[in-house]
C-alpha cells in the first residue's frame, strides 16, 4: 500500500499540543525508549497500538512523569497554554495536574485507617464490603453534572465500588478523571473485561468525550479503535514502528497471527508432579440447585440449577454484570450466601462443617484480577509457592519440597528465567503462566479461569491456550472458563453454561 507522506507530517496551521523530542526513557535498569520522536497537535485524537510488551502503557507513564528521561524533552504545550490564560497560586501545580490517566486496574481503597487496600474475597462480605466507599463518595459529588451524563452514573451513585462489575468500574473511574476537565485524557486498555455491547458503548462514549473537547490518548488493540481517533501510533519493543492517519491504518493489513509451534509439554514431567501429589476422587465437583443470591433488594443469581462431573470442561460465558463472578464465588469458597442455599462442592454440601480452606486446597484459581493484591516485592517463585496455602502475600515461607515443586512446574511452563524477577515486572504472559503454576501446584481437581487471557496480545492468547490444551491431554482435571471471547476457548471445552441478569439460560 502507497503512503502518502505528508499526511503524517505536522503543517504551519497546526498548533502542537504534546511534544516527545528525542527522548530516551530509562526505568531501574531497563531502557524502556531511546530516541523516541512523537508529536500531537491540538485536535488529534491517538490510539496507540502494538503486541503486549511493546512499550504501550510506558509510553502513557511517561508522559505522566513517572519514568526519567534521561535525553531529550517533553514539551507540554497545552500545559503553556493554560499557564498563560490562567492565574496560578498553587506552587506544587504543574502539567500533572491538567493530565488524567485511567489504567486497567483500579486503584480504590477502603474507608476504614486499618484496612486500605481490598482484598480479594471482600466483595462478597457484606460487612466488609460496607468498608468500601459509595460511588457518590468516590467522585465527591452529590448531583451528576453534565459533564459526565453519558457515563450512566445515575444508576451506580449509592453501589459500593467493591460491588462495580469491569463495565461500571472502568465508567467510575473515567467520571472521576473526567471532574477533573483535564486536557488530555489517558486511557489504558479501557475494553479489557468488557463484554461486546460494553465496549460498542464505550466507544460510543469515548466520542462523546472528544466532541466536548478533550484530547484523547488510548492504548489499545488494533481491533478496537473507537470512530472518533484521528491518528494511530504503532509500536514494538520500545520503537515506533508508523504513524498513520486514521484512514491509513485502517487499510492496513491487520498484523497476522502466527501459528504457535510450542514444546510439547514433557508428559512425563507432569505424570511425576501428579503422582507425587495424587487426587481425591469424587462423584461430583460442583451441584447447584435453585441457587438464589441478593444484596439488598437486588437479586444476583435467580434459580440457578448447575451440575458439574470430574473431568469436564465447562464454559462460563455471559455478558458484564450476568452474575458469573458471583456464581464463581460459590464455587470457590468466597460467598457466605452459600450456606442459605443447597449447594455441593466435592461431594460435601456447604455448611456441613468443611472449611473455605477445605474447599480452595481442592481448586486452582487463575484471574488477572489478583495481579493487583500481590505486592511488588513478591517475585515470580513466590507467587507459584503462595498457592499452596492459597493466602496472598503469606509471610509463610514455602518448604523446601514446595519450592521443588514450584520450580519443576516453571520448567513445565517455560517461565523457569522469571524465577527471581519481581512478578509485577515480567510481561502480561509470563505473569499469566506464572498464575497457572500458582494454581497447578496442590494438582487440584478443579480448575478455574475467570477471563485468564484479559490483557494479553493476539499471539500471547493462542499461546495460553495451547498450553491449557496440552496441558488438559495430559492431567485429569476438571475446568471452569470463564471469557467474552468465545475464541479464547481451548478446544478441550465442550460444555456451556449462559448466564444472563442472572438467570440461566439455554
Amino acid at each position: 500500500m502507497n503512503i502518502e507522506p505528508n499526511r503524517t507530517i505536522m503543517t504551519h496551521q497546526q498548533t502542537p499540543f504534546l511534544s516527545l523530542e528525542h527522548i530516551t526513557v530509562r526505568y531501574l535498569d531497563k531502557t524502556l525508549f531511546n530516541t523516541l520522536n512523537w508529536q500531537i497537535s491540538k485536535g488529534e485524537q491517538w490510539a496507540i497500538t502494538g503486541p503486549s510488551g511493546s512499550g504501550k502503557t510506558a509510553l502513557l507513564n511517561t508522559i505522566l512523569g513517572k519514568f526519567n528521561v534521561i535525553n531529550g524533552s517533553i514539551h507540554y504545550h497545552f500545559y503553556d497554554n493554560w499557564c498563560r490564560e490562567h492565574t496560578i497560586t498553587d506552587p506544587w501545580f504543574n502539567y500533572r495536574n491538567l493530565i488524567a490517566m485511567v489504567g486497567h486496574h483500579h486503584t480504590f481503597r477502603n474507608l476504614s485507617n486499618t484496612t486500605t487496600d481490598f482484598y480479594y474475597q471482600q466483595r462478597f462480605n457484606s460487612m466488609d464490603a460496607d468498608n468500601s466507599p459509595t460511588v457518590m463518595e468516590y467522585l465527591e459529588i452529590t448531583a451528576i453534572p453534565p459533564l459526565i451524563n453519558s457515563l450512566r452514573i445515575a444508576p451506580l451513585m449509592e453501589k459500593r465500588l467493591i460491588k462495580l462489575s469491569n463495565g461500571e468500574t472502568r465508567r467510575v473511574m473515567i467520571a472521576k478523571a473526567l471532574l477533573q476537565q483535564p486536557p488530555l485524557l489517558m486511557l489504558d486498555n479501557p475494553y479489557i473485561g468488557l463484554d461486546v455491547q460494553a465496549r460498542k458503548d464505550f466507544s460510543a462514549m469515548i466520542n462523546e468525550i472528544i466532541v466536548g473537547g478533550t484530547t484523547v490518548v488510548l492504548a489499545t488493540s488494533p481491533h478496537e479503535i473507537p470512530e472518533h481517533i484521528t491518528h494511530v501510533l504503532t509500536l514494538d519493543n520500545g520503537s515506533i514502528t508508523g504513524k498513520y492517519t486514521r484512514q491509513e491504518f485502517v487499510q492496513l493489513p491487520l498484523p497476522a497471527i502466527g501459528e504457535i509451534q510450542l514444546p510439547p509439554i514433557a508428559a512425563d514431567k507432569i505424570n511425576a508432579l501428579v503422582q507425587n501429589s495424587p487426587q481425591a476422587t469424587f462423584d461430583t465437583i460442583v451441584r447447584m440447585e435453585n441457587i438464589h443470591i441478593k444484596y439488598g433488594e437486588n437479586t444476583i443469581l435467580n434459580g440457578i440449577n448447575w451440575v458439574v462431573k470430574p473431568n469436564e470442561k465447562w464454559a462460563l460465558l455471559g455478558p458484564n454484570g450476568a452474575g458469573k463472578s458471583t456464581l464463581l464465588s460459590l464455587v470457590n469458597g468466597d460467598n457466605p450466601q452459600a450456606y442459605a442455599n443447597k449447594l455441593w462442592l466435592f461431594d460435601r454440601k456447604r455448611g456441613s462443617g468443611e472449611s473455605i480452606w477445605d474447599i480452595k486446597k481442592k481448586i486452582g484459581f487463575v484471574s488477572p484480577e489478583l495481579h493487583q493484591y500481590f505486592t511488588s516485592r513478591d517475585n515470580c517463585l513466590q507467587v507459584i509457592c503462595s498457592g499452596f496455602t492459597d493466602v496472598i502475600g503469606s509471610t509463610r515461607p514455602a518448604t523446601p519440597e514446595q519450592v521443588q515443586i514450584a520450580r519443576e512446574w516453571m520448567s513445565v511452563l517455560n517461565i523457569s528465567e522469571h524465577e527471581k524477577t519481581p512478578f509485577k515486572q515480567v510481561s502480561e504472559s509470563a505473569q499469566r503462566l506464572t498464575l497457572l503454576a500458582r494454581a497447578l501446584v496442590k494438582n487440584p481437581p478443579l480448575l478455574i479461569f475467570d477471563e485468564p487471557c484479559q490483557g494479553l496480545d493476539a499471539q500471547q492468547k493462542m499461546h495460553f491456550k495451547k498450553v491449557i490444551e496440552q496441558l488438559c491431554d495430559h492431567m485429569a482435571v476438571t475446568l471452569i472458563y470463564v471469557t467474552h471471547y468465545e475464541e479464547e476457548l481451548p478446544a478441550c471445552v465442550d460444555k456451556y453454561i449462559r448466564l444472563e441478569k442472572g438467570e440461566q439460560k439455554a
